[in-house]
C-alpha cells in the first residue's frame, strides 16, 4: 500500500499530522469559521494523519444557506431525473477510476483490512450506479393517475424532492454510508449537507473533491465535518432542513428524533442492533462456523446489523463452540494495509475502551470468557483486540441484550425452534436476524416470526443494493437502499382538477 495520497484536500498523509483540510460548501473549500481544527487518528498506530476543520452552527448555517439557494433557486431540483442521473454515474466513474486510492485513504482512517474497505468503495460506486438509474426512471414514474368515485374531477399524485436533507453518518463505513444518503437525495432532486463522523471524515471530503470533478452545481452538496454536539445538533435544529437522515447509535437517534419534532422534521433513523443468528441441528457445522464468523468479526464487529446474538441447537452446540474458537483464534490481526489481515484494530480509543469494558461486565455478570477478550501480545500501538467468544450468560444479562459494537459474539444453546424463536425476539433491537437449516421450510417459518427489518437465510451480512435495509423496534425508522431509500427523499403531491363545465352544485347535494 501507498504511503501516501492523491487527495488534493490531504495531499499527504506523514507522520505528524501536519496537513489541513477544508469543508466543502456552496461549490468551495473553505476553514471553519472559528478556524479551529480537529485531528483524526490512524488506529492502526495511533498517529495523527490530518487536521480537520471544527465546524460549528456559523459553518452549518452558511452550507445550509447554499443547500437551500440551490434547491429554491438554482437548476438542481428542476432538472430531468436522466440529467441528475448523468451527473451520479459520473461520480461513480470517478470513483471506480480512483478505486485504489481510496480504498489506501479508507484503510488509514478506519482501520479496516483492504480487501474489505476495497469491497466498500466498490459498493460505494455501485450505489452511485444504482440511483443515477433509479434517477432516470423517475421522469416516467413520478405521477400516478387516480381513479376517484366523483364525476367531473381528474386527479394525480405526483413525486418531488423533499427539499434539503441533513445527514448524519457514522464511521464504520464512512464512504458507503455516505453513498446510501447522497445518491439517493441527489438522485431525487433533493440538495444535501452531509456531516460524516468526526472519528472518520477523510473519504467523505474526497466525495466532496469527486462531485467538484463531476460538475455538481455549486450549493448541491456541501459537507461540513465536525464533532456532533456542534456541527451535528446545528445541523439538526436548522429550520432550513427539511429532511434528516441518520445512521448511529440508539441514544443519538433518539436525541435527533425530540429535536427533530420541533419543526415536524421528517426523519429516518438507522440505528443499533443486536441481532440473532439461530442454527438449527441439521446445519452443517463447518458452513454455520464460517457465516458466524463473517457475521461478527467483519470489520472487527462494528456493524449495526451483526449477528452478535449466536443460538445453536443443544444438539450441536458442544462440537460448533469447540470448532469457532478453533477458527477464531486462527484470524490473521494486524494493520489493514498488510497483505493476509482479516481483522484490523477497532476504529479509535473509544471504542477500544467501550468493548474492553463490555467484555469485562459480562464477564462480572457470570458469562464464560471462551477465547479471546484482549489486546494481543504482539501489539503495544494500536487499537487492536482479540476475536472473542462468551458464553453462559445469562437471557437478560446486559452482555446479551446489549450492543458491544467489537468482535465479541455471545453464544447460547437452544432446544426446541419455539424456545429459540422466543430468545431471537427477547430484544429492544429489531434490525437484522439469520436462521441457518437445511429444512428450507422451516427457514421460511422461522423468518417469518423473526421481528426484524432484514433476514437472512443460511447466510449473514450479505447487503444489496437493490434490497431494503432498516429495522423494527429501536432499530430504527424507515429504509434506506432500493426504490425505498429514493422515496426517503421524495414527497408525494396529490394534485385535483375539476374538468365539467357544469357547476359543482356539492350544497343542493
Amino acid at each position: 500500500m501507498a504511503n501516501q495520497t492523491n487527495i488534493k484536500i490531504i495531499n499527504q498523509l506523514g507522520e505528524g499530522g501536519k496537513m489541513r483540510a477544508k469543508h466543502f460548501i456552496n461549490g468551495q473549500w473553505q476553514n471553519a469559521a472559528s478556524n479551529e481544527t480537529f485531528s483524526t487518528i490512524n488506529p492502526a498506530n495511533e498517529q495523527v494523519l490530518a487536521h480537520l476543520p471544527a465546524g460549528n452552527k456559523e459553518d452549518i448555517n452558511a452550507a445550509v444557506k447554499a443547500a437551500r439557494h440551490a434547491f429554491d433557486h438554482g437548476p438542481w431540483s428542476t432538472l430531468s431525473g436522466v440529467e441528475r442521473g448523468q451527473y451520479l454515474q459520473k461520480m461513480a466513474d470517478i470513483i471506480n477510476r480512483r478505486l485504489e486510492e481510496l480504498t489506501e485513504l479508507e484503510v488509514l482512517d478506519n482501520g479496516k483490512p483492504y480487501p474489505e474497505a476495497k469491497w466498500d468503495i466498490e459498493d460505494t460506486a455501485g450505489t452511485f450506479e444504482f440511483y443515477a438509474k433509479l434517477a432516470a426512471e423517475l421522469d416516467d414514474n413520478s405521477e400516478q393517475i387516480i381513479a376517484l368515485s366523483e364525476p367531473g374531477f381528474s386527479s394525480r399524485a405526483t413525486k418531488e424532492p423533499i427539499g434539503v436533507a441533513g445527514a448524519i453518518i457514522p464511521w464504520n463505513f464512512p464512504m458507503l454510508m455516505a453513498s446510501w444518503k447522497v445518491a439517493p437525495a441527489l438522485a431525487a432532486g433533493c440538495t444535501m449537507v452531509l456531516k460524516p463522523s468526526e472519528v472518520t471524515s477523510l473519504t467523505a471530503l474526497a466525495l466532496a473533491e469527486i462531485a467538484e470533478e463531476a460538475g455538481l452545481p455549486a450549493g448541491v452538496l456541501n459537507i461540513v465535518t465536525g464533532l456532533g454536539a456542534e456541527a451535528g445538533q446545528a445541523l439538526v435544529e436548522h429550520k432550513d432542513v427539511d429532511k434528516l437522515a441518520f445512521t448511529g447509535s440508539v441514544p443519538t437517534g433518539s436525541k435527533i428524533m425530540a429535536m427533530a419534532a420541533n419543526d415536524i422534521k421528517n426523519v429516518s433513523l438507522e440505528l443499533g442492533g443486536k441481532s440473532p443468528l439461530v442454527v438449527f441441528e441439521d446445519t452443517d457445522i463447518e458452513k454455520a462456523v464460517e457465516w458466524i464468523m463473517f457475521g461478527i468479526f467483519w470489520n472487527q464487529g462494528q456493524v449495526c446489523s451483526a449477528t452478535s446474538r449466536v443460538l445453536v441447537a443443544e444438539a450441536i452446540y458442544p462440537q460448533l463452540l469447540a470448532r469457532l474458537k478453533i477458527e477464531a483464534e486462527k484470524i490473521t490481526i494486524g494493520a489493514g494495509d498488510i497483505k493476509g489481515v482479516l481483522l484490523g484494530p477497532l476504529v479509535n480509543a473509544t471504542q477500544f475502551d467501550k468493548v474492553q469494558q463490555a467484555i469485562a461486565k459480562g464477564i462480572s455478570e457470570g458469562a464464560t470468557l471462551v477465547t479471546g477478550g484482549k489486546r494481543p501480545a504482539s501489539f503495544t500501538k494500536g487499537y487492536y483486540l482479540q476475536p472473542t467468544i462468551l458464553t453462559d450468560m445469562a437471557q437478560d444479562s446486559w452482555i446479551w441484550q446489549e450492543e458491544i459494537f467489537g468482535p465479541v459474539v455471545c453464544v447460547k444453546p437452544f432446544k426446541t425452534e419455539a424456545e429459540a424463536i422466543a430468545m431471537a425476539n427477547d430484544s429492544r433491537f429489531g434490525l437484522a436476524a439469520a436462521v441457518m437449516s437445511k429444512d428450507l421450510t422451516r427457514c421460511e417459518r422461522v423468518a417469518k416470526a423473526f421481528r426484524a427489518g432484514i433476514v437472512w437465510i443460511n447466510c449473514s451480512q450479505p447487503t444489496f443494493v437493490e434490497a431494503p435495509w432498516g429495522g423494527y423496534k429501536q432499530s430504527g425508522i424507515g429504509r434506506e437502499l432500493g426504490t425505498w431509500g429514493l422515496n426517503n427523499y421524495l414527497e408525494t403531491k396529490q394534485i385535483t382538477r375539476y374538468d365539467s363545465d357544469e357547476p359543482w352544485a356539492w350544497y343542493i347535494k
